[in-house]
């Protein structure tokens, strides 16, 4: 029996895993849950999985919370602190980082020190202290196991070849809903538009990220720390089906892919239960409903997002941090209404222009440049607000 903790449970990602940890619950035990804001969510989940602790990061829905839970015996803490302290519980065998945005940082870190293997659905931890977070998951004997479908795919088609240097891996992307569209097309998209995947059922600032191309921006950077690569090993390759999730390129040419129908929970489930595969009822692919895969190049001069990630990359540095900091505000911006679908590119240019490089950023530079890029962005949503 496996100890779970699940930071977000309540997301896209949370929900799917607590799916797996339903249908399989000799395998897996939920320790921990914890949710942002939602805590109506958090409640239902804690109430069917009987963890022994619940976070709810916003204290202001603690008493609600605490109260709703007070016939069972869950321990009910509250604030982002809690999630640090509740990842290093020793009871635990695995934490799931499902929390999105940069706020998952500091609860990776705790459970990495703590010698807890990290099942990494919070891209944004390594894309903001990649650096940082392998070398102490390192130092600590810790596996750092993808999430993402993507990672996910890699790291299945690496299992075995150990001893096989890798020449490039190609990241697949679906394109999102506006693929093959134009910049004059784009600059009146509105977020009712951007929201609809045509293939993934995801949250909302990680689907905004996917129709701007940045989601596929994060998992570069992600992949050069997951998988030790240099900038010029790691493309980004086109391919609307979703069925191909990613494609590793050894050094004598061949190549090896992982292939299946988009769902979260196979590489979920994977991750969970590493290095041994469960039997499930997910959908089964079937080739004749898929009679051709098309791929093509990403257009990085129309989708701005890509090509500031990977001069960010090139940078080093601090600057990840800085594209990351920039993007999540921008995102939530284009959310409310208040920026159009392109400014948030030419938001995150400035702030990479002008918030101060670090070379060699520590855990404190990291988060300053998070802090104050935030507020430099904010500030320019503010003059360009449409």
């Amino acid at each position: 029996m496996k100890n779970i903790t699940i930071l977000g449970s309540t997301g896209s990602i949370g929900t799917q895993a607590l799916e797996v940890i339903r249908d399989n619950p000799s395998i897996f035990k939920v320790f921990v849950l914890s949710a942002l804001k939602n805590s109506d969510l958090l409640i239902k989940q804690a109430k069917e999985f009987k963890p022994e602790y619940v976070v709810i990061c916003d204290e202001t829905r603690y008493l609600y919370v605490k109260e709703s839970l007070s016939n069972l015996n869950i321990k009910v803490l509250a604030g982002e602190d809690a999630l640090a302290e509740v990842a290093a519980y020793p009871e635990i065998d695995i934490v799931l980082t499902a929390i999105m945005g940069s706020v998952g940082l500091k609860p990776t870190i705790a459970a990495i020190k703590a010698g807890k293997d990290i099942a990494l659905a919070n891209k944004e931890t390594l894309v903001v202290a990649g650096e940082l977070v392998t070398q102490l998951a390192k130092e600590h004997q810790v596996k750092i196991l993808p999430v993402d479908s993507e990672h996910s795919a890699i790291f299945q088609c690496l299992v075995g070849e150990e001893q096989n240097e890798i020449e490039k891996i190609y990241l697949t992307a679906s394109g999102g809903p506006f693929l093959g569209k134009d910049k004059n097309f784009l600059a009146n998209v509105k977020k009712e538009q951007a929201l609809k995947h045509p293939n993934w059922v995801m949250g909302a600032k990680i689907t905004i990220d996917s129709a701007s191309l940045m989601n596929k921006g994060l998992e570069v950077i992600e992949a050069k720390w997951l998988f030790n690569l240099s900038v010029d090993q790691i493309d980004v390759i086109v391919h609307p089906q979703s069925i191909i999730h990613s494609i590793v390129q050894f050094t004598d040419g061949s190549m090896k892919a992982q292939m299946g129908v988009p769902d979260m929970k196979l590489p979920i489930q994977y991750a969970l239960n590493y290095p041994d595969r469960l039997k499930n009822n997910f959908k089964r692919f079937n080739f004749l409903e898929y009679p051709s895969f098309s791929f093509q190049k990403a257009d990085l001069e129309t989708f701005r997002n890509l090509d500031l990630a990977f001069t960010s990359l090139k940078k080093g540095g601090n600057m990840p941090c800085i594209l990351n900091a920039a993007n999540e505000i921008v995102v939530e911006s284009f959310l409310k209404d208040e920026i159009g679908f392109l400014q948030m590119s030419e938001v995150i240019e400035q702030c990479m222009e002008e918030i101060k490089f670090i070379e060699k950023p520590q855990l404190s530079d990291y988060l300053e440049t998070d802090k104050h890029t935030r507020i430099l962005a904010a500030e320019l949503v503010t003059k360009n607000k449409i």
